[in-house]
């Protein structure tokens, strides 16, 4: 249940950078500058129709009783996303991504494994049959 709840606040969190502009141009504010602001009907209030869409955020998780391990981290100016997260592998293993995204050159990410892979063996039950040791 906390995990639930830590997921939804980062969702929230992070989607709070986008505006109205945001979401119907493609990702890119539309074609609209980023410094575009109107007044609201007549009033004399001005109302920001694009805003930057800007963020940070970074979390780690060690819970040594579930065998939980794992990192992240992201940020976000524009159109532009930079992130890098680490993730403890069932097998003993440690995956490293740090990854890119813009409009330009789309997802990248490079994709690192460092550790040597450790399989469970298997225990023989009365009857004769194997049954896999899970992690």
């Amino acid at each position: 249940m906390f995990k639930i709840i830590v997921l939804l606040s980062l969702v929230v969190y992070a989607s709070a950078g986008y505006s109205y502009y945001s979401f119907g141009g493609g990702g890119g504010g539309g074609g609209r500058k980023y410094e575009e602001v109107k007044e609201y009907k007549g009033t004399g209030h001005t109302f920001d129709y694009y805003t930057v869409p800007h963020y940070e955020y970074k979390y780690g998780v060690h819970d040594p009783k579930h065998h939980d391990v794992h990192e992240q981290k992201e940020e976000r100016y524009g159109d532009k996303v930079k992130g890098e997260y680490s993730l403890h592998e069932p097998d003993g293993t440690i995956r490293y991504v740090k990854y890119e995204a813009d409009k330009e050159n789309g997802f990248n990410a490079e994709v690192r494994r460092e550790g040597h892979a450790v399989h469970p063996q298997h225990y023989r039950v009365s009857k004769g049959k194997e049954i896999p040791h899970h992690y």
